[in-house]
């Protein structure tokens, strides 16, 4: 696995599609609203937002995100860091803002490189 993650608009999809020569065939496009589990596709954009559906729908996080990473080994994974800014007031948002950082952990940790995209410049942090 790798994984990709920066900030909102940084490039993170241009990157990972040029790099890896992926088509929009290759790339499964989470969503805020579906909570299955994604999986099939060479890469997997916007984890952020799949992990968003988990904690508004009250999904079993920790086990979703051992079953992702098992599914999903050889895939590409590009999330959005949300650990900047102002803390939300928001309940369900501070647990998803909290959720996106563990998840990283773990992903990082399973992965064989991560990257962090600031400005369109990849910097290899593993």
């Amino acid at each position: 696995m790798t994984l990709v993650f920066g900030g909102a608009y940084q490039g993170k999809l241009d990157y990972v599609m040029e790099r890896f020569g992926l088509t929009d065939g290759d790339v499964f496009c989470c969503s805020e609203e579906d909570m299955s589990l994604p999986q099939g596709k060479r890469a997997v954009n916007g984890l952020d937002k799949w992990l968003l559906a988990l904690v508004k729908g009250g999904g079993d996080v920790s086990g979703m995100m051992a079953e992702f990473i098992e599914e999903n080994g050889r895939a590409v994974v590009i999330c959005n860091d949300v650990s900047c800014g102002v803390v939300p007031v928001d309940d369900d948002m501070r647990r998803w803002r909290e959720t996106v950082g563990r998840a990283m952990v773990e992903l990082s940790r399973a992965s064989e490189e991560t990257i962090r995209l600031f400005c369109g410049i990849p910097t290899k942090v593993r």
